[in-house]
């Protein structure tokens, strides 16, 4: 049998098997026509059946609560600590009211990028009755860039940690 589509028909590459000539073109299609055809097989055998769905939440389970981790160093007394601020929720650090407005942290399969919205004012006592606030700082932080986008205070430093989902309620029981 000719080779198709080869200029010299008699000098088409052939391979002898059991005694037979084989013409390696035409074997080489066979070959590749059954390789896509297992590959189509096993890849739809592959596909997953759909998940069941889950049933509906009830009214007794308590709604998830993000909550940005931060660490807040105190530069006079060099005292490190960890302060959690639920989104919109002020909580204080020395002299700083911190709020956190956003949380967002990749999953763990891509590059690890966890940042957090803050809004960061300076409480002044003023009197008895009344405190002055100042305006420090707005804007995102990058926990693993934390240079990129800082608070600068003469006394404090806040950078971003992690961001993290606790169920229950939000507020946790403090020992005094």
């Amino acid at each position: 049998m000719p080779l198709l589509n080869h200029p010299y028909p008699e000098r088409a590459p052939k391979a002898r098997v059991e005694g037979r000539t084989i013409e390696l073109q035409r074997t080489l299609v066979f070959t590749t026509t059954v390789l896509i055809a297992l590959v189509g097989t096993a890849h739809a055998q592959q596909k997953a059946p759909p998940a069941p769905k889950a049933p509906p939440p009830t009214a007794a389970a308590a709604p998830a609560v993000t909550v940005a981790v931060l660490q807040g160093l105190d530069k006079t007394t060099a005292r490190v600590s960890t302060v959690e601020a639920p989104l919109d929720q002020p909580v204080r650090f020395g002299t700083l009211v911190i709020t956190a407005r956003a949380c967002d942290k990749k999953p763990p399969e891509e590059p690890p990028n966890t940042a957090a919205f803050l809004e960061i004012n300076e409480a002044r006592a003023q009197g008895q009755a009344s405190t002055d606030t100042q305006h420090l700082f707005s804007g995102w932080m990058f926990a693993q860039s934390p240079a990129l986008s800082t608070l600068e205070h003469p006394v404090y430093d806040v950078t971003v940690l992690d961001c993290k989902t606790e169920t229950g309620s939000p507020a946790k029981p403090s020992s005094k």
